[in-house]
């Protein structure tokens, strides 16, 4: 979701290096691949995905993408190489621009929830945190989606306070 913000502050965007790494798999059952992309996470990647993908002799096979810092590169890379099958892992420089964003707790009728909020140029995002909120919605027994926008509501009333104070 997208706002704007009344006081027209003009937040910088950030730019910095990411490195992406990506193998491919044919060899590989999905428990294996999801356990290898819980350590990368784990262990300081970005983000971790999985595409399908036809391979040589028409296999079927898995593209395998980590994003991570450079710092965290190598032991990406030697996770990749100790859970996969993989003999090879390319690997590409990148640059990218990141809103700045903080991570702030908002409280709800449901409990305490962290939302991440992020702007530039007049304009903010706010997005429930989902793990809080999934574990909101067990507890109360109530839908996710009630949940989300509770801890959403919160979130934009939290940051019209901060923008008030301006």
């Amino acid at each position: 979701m997208i706002q704007e913000i009344d006081k027209q502050q003009t937040v910088a965007s950030i730019t910095e290096t990411i490195v992406i790494l990506e193998t491919q798999v044919d060899d590989m059952s999905a428990q294996l691949i999801a356990y290898t992309m819980e350590q990368l996470l784990q262990n300081g990647a970005l983000d971790v995905y999985t595409q399908a993908v036809g391979m040589k002799k028409s296999r079927n096979g898995t593209l395998i993408t980590v994003i991570c810092h450079c710092d965290r590169q190598s032991i990406c890379e030697q996770i990749l190489f100790r859970e996969t099958s993989t003999l090879g892992i390319r690997y590409r420089w990148q640059e990218r621009k990141i809103l700045h964003r903080e991570i702030r707790e908002v409280v709800t009728e449901y409990g305490k929830a962290r939302v991440k909020m992020a702007w530039r140029d007049g304009f903010w995002t706010i997005q429930p945190e989902y793990e809080d909120c999934a574990k909101l919605a067990r507890s109360h027994h109530v839908p996710l989606t009630r949940i989300q926008e509770a801890v959403k509501l919160a979130g934009e009333s939290l940051l019209e306070i901060s923008f008030a104070n301006f």
